[in-house]
């Protein structure tokens, strides 16, 4: 019986420890939360950081909205993009609506020897955000071999633009996609996943420069890359996931941007492997199946 009271007291205060420490995390879990999703650092975003901000991609969904929301805040724009007919539109639009300075670069993303143009359009601008949010994904999703020649955006265009910035804020587009494999859209998958592990290894680098790197994870967003019209809690417009997305900036080198997006990729995240792939590929073939059934049909 005395040889038992001090097991029972070990075994209390090893029950204690784990309590407090759970209370702890949950604490800080919620501090952090409504941190960033409650107050966020809205204030922080602007021409503190630098006269210009930099959008790749800028002329449609997420780098639109992105564009818009920093014109807003009263930084100068340059967009970078494809076509110069869609560029003269938005530069534009910027403009006219938010009454700041806008310049253009029309590059094709899917070739090479681009760089020195952007190099060019970007030389003795004060650059104080930098939006990388060019990319491409499949028509629809499709086994590895069977996947048509994609014109893919090289990696390489994420590591030079990047170095154009010497201070402020990186802003890189992954993909909720990119945080767990995507089977039937894995080059997709695959280059997100280069761009998340990029950013975080580029945050640790040059953090203590003055440069903050952030990996933008998004689930789904309604915009024409995404194929989705009607935008719904889950899948917010550009404008409403953009809005809760500069809220993180400068407090998460690391964020689903979205306060759903973060909930569901909580959820996944917590998911046996086996079962989210299995779900995964039931989606994307069944996708995948309509797809083929609609193009046979026309």
């Amino acid at each position: 019986m005395e040889s038992a009271l001090p097991a029972a007291g070990f075994l209390y205060w090893v029950g204690a420890g784990t309590m407090a420490y759970l209370a702890l995390r949950i604490s800080y879990s919620l501090f952090t939360a409504l941190r960033v999703w409650g107050v966020g650092n809205e204030a922080g975003v602007g021409p503190g950081l630098g006269e210009w901000a930099v959008v790749t991609g800028g002329t449609d969904g997420i780098g639109k909205s992105y564009a818009e929301e920093l014109a807003k805040r009263g930084m100068k724009v340059v967009l970078i993009s494809r076509s110069q007919d869609k560029l003269d539109q938005v530069s534009s639009e910027i403009k006219e609506k938010f009454k700041v300075e806008t310049r253009t670069i029309a590059v094709d993303f899917t070739l090479e020897d681009i760089y020195d143009k952007i190099k060019t359009g970007l030389a003795g601008l004060e650059i104080g955000i930098l939006v990388n949010n060019v990319g491409m994904s499949y028509e629809y999703p499709e086994y590895f071999l069977d996947v048509p020649d994609l014109d893919n955006v090289s990696l390489s265009l994420y590591i030079m633009v990047t170095k154009r910035i010497s201070k402020g804020a990186i802003l890189n587009i992954s993909s909720g996609s990119g945080m767990f494999p995507v089977p039937l859209l894995t080059i997709y998958s695959a280059t997100k996943t280069f761009v998340d592990f990029f950013s975080q290894c580029l945050h640790e680098e040059y953090r203590s420069k003055g440069i903050f790197v952030q990996s933008v994870l998004p689930y789904f967003v309604a915009t024409k890359l995404a194929k989705i019209r009607k935008p719904t809690l889950d899948k917010p417009t550009p404008e409403t996931f953009v809005k809760s997305a500069i809220k993180t900036v400068g407090l998460q080198s690391r964020t689903n941007g979205y306060l759903i997006h973060v909930l569901m990729g909580w959820i996944i995240s917590n998911l046996p492997s086996w079962i989210y792939l299995k779900i995964v590929m039931n989606m994307n073939k069944a996708t995948r199946a309509h797809y083929l059934k609609k193009t046979k049909k026309n």
